[in-house]
């Protein structure tokens, strides 16, 4: 500033005005300390200007994996309510890895911005107390606190279990497996919980598990391969923990007589992922409302920004079933 100030022969006052307070500084002024500007090529340091004001123009949004459109969903809901305030969103991606995760909620906190929101792995750090976040109000999303120390959003997972299982019982079909994993994921619970409570108010249905090791393609297509394996008519029904898992087993399943998507087999997915609907055979899923997750943790945490002593809760949002031609076949029309 002091170098703009010099080469547009004003003091730093107001250069700092141009960029602050323009309407202090007269028209002819402006364009003089701006063509300054332009010539030295200079860049506002917002993380200075951040210490010397006390406060920060931007938060953190800290996702598990952005290869998952779902998280996309999210930083685009987050994104929308900071932008009507004037706030900027710095994200980071976790990428599953735990280390990374620490790494990269100690940066954002060391970046001194105004507030944090984390999309959490399922680890022993969500689950405590106490985040590497020190006094940088912090909301989570996608996960709620078991302490409460947090305030969070998250979705009805058993909710979601109970509807792709009810709408399976519905068409008909009455041997259904659940699969996901690992077992350990408190979503993965949720969702199986849910299942089985559907499947238990029907007389005449049953419902078996078979434990993943992942949710992407790769582990769907070896699961396939085991189910297969068991013979035609073993399942009617299957009801996948995420959509990548789902679209592994169709690739697989519809290229063997006796396990045709869905007339012999219907498959379910989960999330909604933007693959889903893309697939060779669009995927029947669960659609999570990732706008409105993260639009909801955005005022959650401008809220605490704003009321650091506002008492925390958590914000439960409804899952919803959306019905494609792996569970319908032919009666689904893309719209």
């Amino acid at each position: 500033m002091a170098d703009v100030a010099s080469h547009a022969g004003v003091a730093i006052g107001t250069v700092s005005n141009v960029l602050n307070n323009p309407s202090k500084v007269r028209e002819t002024t402006r364009r003089r300390v701006f063509a300054s500007i332009a010539e030295l090529g200079y860049v506002r340091n917002d993380a200075a200007r951040s210490l010397a004001a006390g406060s920060s123009t931007s938060v953190g949004l800290v996702v598990a994996d952005l290869g998952n459109s779902f998280f996309v969903d999210i930083a685009r809901g987050v994104e929308q309510v900071m932008r009507r305030r004037g706030m900027d969103v710095l994200i980071v991606n976790s990428d599953v890895e735990p280390t990374r995760e620490v790494h990269n909620l100690e940066l954002l906190d060391r970046s001194r911005v105004a507030g944090i929101i984390l999309a959490p792995l399922d680890t022993s750090l969500a689950k405590s107390s106490v985040l590497p976040t020190r006094s940088t109000p912090t909301v989570l999303v996608n996960y709620e606190s078991p302490t409460l120390t947090y305030s969070g959003v998250q979705v009805d997972e058993a909710h979601g279990g109970m509807l792709a299982a009810e709408h399976l019982l519905t068409l008909g079909r009455r041997r259904l497996l659940f699969v996901g994993g690992p077992l350990f994921l408190t979503a993965i619970q949720r969702r199986w919980e849910g299942v089985a409570r559907a499947v238990s108010a029907v007389s005449d249905a049953s419902v078996a598990l078979e434990e993943t090791r992942g949710l992407n393609i790769r582990h769907g297509r070896e699961l396939a391969k085991r189910i297969v394996a068991m013979g035609p008519g073993t399942y009617d029904g299957i009801i996948a923990a995420s959509d990548l898992l789902a679209i592994g087993l169709v690739q697989v399943l519809n290229e063997v007589p006796g396990f045709a998507v869905p007339s012999d087999v219907a498959v379910t997915g989960y999330d909604n992922n933007h693959f889903a609907s893309e697939s060779s055979i669009p995927v029947s899923t669960i659609a999570q409302p990732g706008e409105e997750m993260g639009s909801t943790a955005a005022d959650l945490l401008l809220e605490l920004i704003e009321k650091p002593q506002t008492q925390t809760r958590t914000v439960t949002l409804a899952p919803r079933l959306i019905p494609r031609t792996s569970t319908l076949g032919p009666a689904w029309h893309r719209d």
